[in-house]
Order: C-alpha cells, then structure tokens, then sequence
C-alpha cells in the first residue's frame, strides 16, 4: 500500500469510496420500503438470488425433490441485492437480518420463517428425514464441517472475492491476507477429503451441500477469475470431490436457480422451469 491509512477516533460511513455496493450497503438494519413477498402455490416459499449461499438450499431443494419428497416443492423468487429488494418491508419480516436467501415454511398451520443458509439446510434435512445422520459421531461430523463452511465461506466471499475481485481498487496486503486463508482453507478440505468422499464421510449430506457452492465453485474456476491465482489445480481431493458433486443431477438443476442470463432461471415455481433451461443447454 503506498499511503497510511489513519483510523478517525469515531467512524463515519464514506460512501464515495465504497465501491459497486456503496448506495447499498449502510450500517444500520430494518426495512428501507414498503413491498410485500410474493407468495407462490407451494408449501415452500423461497426469496434469494443464486450465489453461492443461495445455491444451497435450490440444491437442497432439488436433492430432496430427487429423493421423492413431493412436499419439498418450492417457489423460489428472485431477490435483486444489487437493487435492494432485500430490504422490502416482507423480506425483514422474514430476516430482519437483511440475508439472501430466506426461507418461509407455509405448509402448517401458520409461516415459519427460517434465514441463514446453513440452518435453512439443517431446517429442511430435520423436517424431512433426509441428508443428515440422525445420531452419533456420523451426526457429528456432518454438524461439524456444516459449521465450518458457516464460519470459513466469509473469508472467502467477503475477504478474499471481495479485496480480489469487488474492491474499487486492488491492494496487497488485503489480496495476500485472504489468499493465504483461501488457500489454508482448501488445504484443510484436501486433507480431510484425502480418505473421506464426502465431508461427512461415506455419505453425501447438507455440510457438501452447503459447501460446495462456494469451494466446489472456486475450483472448478467459477468464482473471482482466481483459479489460476490460488493454484485451485493443486488440490486433487477437492478438484475429485467438486467435480463429483458438480455432476450430480440436482445440482445442475439448484445452481442455476434465481440467476439471470441465458442459461439460468429467474424464478422457478415448477420442475418444468429448470427442464426448459436444461434443454437448451
């Protein structure tokens, strides 16, 4: 860095330096308009945009419907961040925290609204029956590299993509601090997918889903334009587990879910809205 960057005594947002996310994001939370969730016809009501946290539960999702769960079927709308849709009055009422993606779980009695990736895949897997052990250390090893994804994909989204690929301008220190934890991040992952097929074990479960989207993504060289920067090739054991999973069927169907473009589906309030995409490919 070529100039020293002294902290005031008492912060203040500077919106004028604050890069492509600077007439978004604030430090404060809450409802900045008033508009309602559209609801769809399925018990299942999903509000997100396809990163890689909302690609885990269209995943999920589509694993589950996979499986045979017809109660899993599921409306997924778009939420536009860039635009700020998630700061709808409907859309805090559901996660007051402001996050893609939020789940409502319309098929009782009354709503249960759900936020944060990790437990919407842990809410889902509880109430069907599905991808998650349901006692002792297989159970436990799932919860565990569940909550590592939970705790390492900020540094990798937040840090690393951020300084590497979003900031207004490109700075050393930063790049070098979050590649070194990117990289340390997938070497534990190679290490433990060295003699495990999946993260949990034998078994493929939510802690692969739920971490797929981001490093699965990242090796296969979808993510920042880094994978020659982070040598992604050199981590043999992800590159076999991400390219397994990449091919499941699924999954090609939940990734490419509340995504814009040729090739992804904006909203899907059917199977017949992925099948549509996927046919053309």
């Amino acid at each position: 860095m070529t100039t020293q960057y002294t902290p005031p005594k008492v912060w203040t947002m500077d919106s004028e330096n604050g890069g492509q996310w600077a007439s978004i994001n604030r430090p404060d939370s809450g409802a900045r308009h008033q508009q309602d969730l559209p609801v769809g016809k399925h018990p299942i009501q999903l509000y997100s945009m396809g990163t890689p946290n909302g690609q885990k539960v269209t995943i999920m999702l589509e694993e589950l419907l996979e499986l045979g769960v017809t109660e899993a079927e599921y409306d997924a709308f778009l939420i536009k961040i860039g635009e700020g849709d998630q700061f709808s009055s409907g859309f805090v009422e559901v996660n007051p925290n402001s996050k893609i993606p939020a789940l409502v779980d319309r098929s009782g009695a009354e709503p249960i609204n759900v936020f944060e990736s990790g437990n919407i895949l842990f809410y889902l897997a509880e109430k069907f029956g599905y991808l998650l052990p349901t006692a002792g250390k297989a159970r436990a090893e799932v919860m565990n590299w569940l909550f590592w994804l939970q705790g390492s994909a900020p540094y990798l989204g937040g840090g690393f993509g951020h300084f590497y690929a979003y900031a207004p301008e490109k700075f050393e220190y930063p790049i070098n601090r979050f590649a070194m934890e990117a990289k340390r991040q997938l070497d534990v992952l190679d290490k433990r997918l060295a003699n495990n097929a999946f993260l949990g074990g034998d078994e493929y479960s939510i802690a692969d889903i739920a971490t797929w989207p981001w490093y699965g993504n990242l090796v296969l060289g979808r993510a920042y334009d880094a994978a020659e920067f982070l040598d992604v090739q050199s981590y043999k054991n992800v590159q076999r587990w991400a390219q397994a999973i990449d091919a499941r069927s699924a999954v090609k169907r939940g990734r490419i879910v509340n995504r814009t473009g040729d090739g992804f589906v904006e909203e899907r309030h059917s199977a017949q809205d992925i099948d549509a995409v996927l046919a053309q490919a």
